[in-house]
């Protein structure tokens, strides 16, 4: 009995470690705003991707960015193109598709992946610039 309290108290230690890591690992890539935009500035040549749909791109996105639809037909292929070593910083409207965008990268091999939280809407609640140009 004795032994099965003991196994028991182990496995609960190393969940409990290996929660609080992945935790930390998220509060590292997941930015606000603000720091997302410092992130754009401070990494050489960012990989800057919008996982919105192409109309809600053309009303409006970060400068530099580039047009990755998330639920569209070829985000595989196009992200596929990509440097996996180089930081990549993902956003959309709200923070859920990067979300899901993100996992995906990170799942595909991607080193570095940054996402901004609550995406566009928060960028323009902090009266960030965006632009409607390429």
């Amino acid at each position: 009995m004795k032994k099965y309290l003991i196994l028991g108290i182990i496995v609960l230690a190393v969940f409990s470690n290996s929660c609080s890591q992945e935790q930390s690992k998220n509060s590292k890539t997941i930015l606000t705003p603000t720091e997302f935009a410092e992130k754009v500035k401070t990494v050489p040549t960012p990989l800057l991707i919008d996982v919105r749909t192409p109309g809600e791109f053309s009303d409006g996105h970060l400068q530099n960015a580039v047009n990755i639809d998330w639920v569209g037909d070829s985000f595989d292929s196009q992200v596929a193109t990509l440097d996996k070593s180089k930081p990549v910083l993902v956003y959309c409207l709200s923070g859920k598709r990067s979300a899901a965008a993100a996992t995906k990268m990170r799942e595909d091999g991607f080193k570095e992946v940054y996402e901004m939280q609550g995406g566009i809407t928060n960028w323009k609640s902090a009266d960030l610039p965006v632009t409607t140009g390429k």
